[in-house]
């Protein structure tokens, strides 16, 4: 896993989308999650080697990001509850559409 944060890529992102919790950005290589200075995890890059897909939740009143990577084990979602893990953010319902486009650039880079 390759999670190093010291080679940020120079260009800009194909999209990127300020989540609660943090940002996601996507790149044409990586998938950046840049946390904020509240959350329990680190900030992460994960090359789309390692990108297995992504699922986007819209929610009723909050929706989730969540980025699979391969040998990482994502947390389930509960009922009333969305999964807490390294690579999941919060979608407000003001960001659905950017978490949807989010969600189709990694879909089209990940392998």
């Amino acid at each position: 896993m390759d999670d190093r944060m010291d080679e940020v890529p120079d260009a800009d992102p194909v999209v990127s989308c300020s989540l609660q919790g943090g940002t996601i950005s996507v790149f044409e290589d990586c998938v950046l999650i840049d946390r904020s200075s509240a959350s329990m995890f680190e900030d992460k890059r994960i090359p789309f080697e390692e990108v297995e897909g992504v699922e986007y939740e819209r929610g009723l009143m909050t929706g989730h990001v969540q980025v699979l990577q391969t040998d990482v084990e994502p947390a389930d979602a509960g009922f009333l509850s969305h999964p807490v893990d390294e690579n999941t953010l919060y979608v407000p319902r003001g960001q659905r559409d950017c978490a949807q486009r989010l969600r189709d650039a990694i879909l089209e880079r990940s392998v």
